[in-house]
């Protein structure tokens, strides 16, 4: 079974279970790079009729699947789905993969006897302009179905790298610190602007800079505000500032005692 998928070739036939935000921009994705998306499955079937338009391709009920012969099929449904195998029975000895950052290689042991890993490291949301970089983290449960999601998986991005059950656990929760940890202090900081009567917009040219920052040197060598230089008289004049919400204070001063823990300041 392993030999037959081995020797397939690209581009690629490819059924996408899933409609949601990973679903629609790796179906944008895959069709891009040449490959042809043959079928979308979703518990919203009007989701799926919707996704599956764009691209021509067939949908069928997730709740009673009957699966387009196709070379991969890329599971972008949340782990509940696979608590029931046996509604997709059909795919034994089909190529299958997850997109999911902490869920292990082997929850898909029980559909089939050739499956591995497709997680698309980036915040994907389906009503995105365009496609952003994604690198890709992937692993198969042999040498040869890992050869066959590494070359699918090179036509769809320049950076995809071989990760393991606990490497790609790591990378997604260091990716909830960069971007939903980060993206939630934009967003109190936002609310403490609105509520202060100034413009959250004038911090946008802050906030590319700081990012720009970070990938050309270390965030610890970046790291600057009056934590770092130890400025007792700015942070209590912050806060005071924060008296009137004290939930953001109390993420000020517990961001604020991290920073000093961290560069071993005092």
């Amino acid at each position: 079974m392993n030999k037959v998928i081995y020797e397939k070739k690209l581009p690629m036939r490819v059924v996408m279970l899933g409609s949601g935000n990973t679903a629609t921009v790796l179906s944008k994705l895959i069709t891009k790079s040449g490959h042809q998306l043959v079928q979308v499955l979703s518990r919203n079937e009007e989701n799926a009729k919707a996704l599956a338009s764009l691209y021509n391709a067939s949908t069928v009920p997730l709740h009673s699947p009957q699966f387009a012969a196709a070379d991969i099929y890329i599971f972008a449904l949340n782990d509940a789905a696979l608590e029931q195998p046996e509604k997709f029975s059909a795919l034994s000895g089909k190529l299958v993969v997850h997109t999911a950052g902490a869920t292990p290689m082997n929850v898909l042991k029980y559909l089939t006897s050739t499956y591995g890993v497709l997680y698309p490291l980036q915040s994907l949301t389906k009503y995105m302009d365009g496609t952003p970089q994604i690198p890709f983290l992937i692993d198969g449960n042999s040498k040869e179905t890992l050869s066959v999601i590494s070359k699918f998986a090179a036509t769809l991005s320049d950076k995809v790298t071989e990760a393991n059950d606990l490497e790609r656990l790591n990378y997604h929760v260091a990716a909830i610190f960069v971007n939903n940890f980060t993206n939630h202090l934009y967003a109190l900081a936002e609310l403490f602007c609105k509520n202060e009567n100034i413009d959250f917009s004038f911090l946008y040219p802050l906030i590319e800079e700081t990012a720009r920052r970070v990938q050309n040197n270390s965030p610890f060598l970046t790291q600057t505000g009056p934590a770092i230089r130890d400025d007792i008289f700015t942070l209590n004049r912050h806060l005071q500032a924060l008296n009137s919400v004290p939930n953001l204070k109390y993420i000020y001063l517990k961001l604020t005692e991290s920073i000093i823990k961290h560069h071993g300041k005092r």
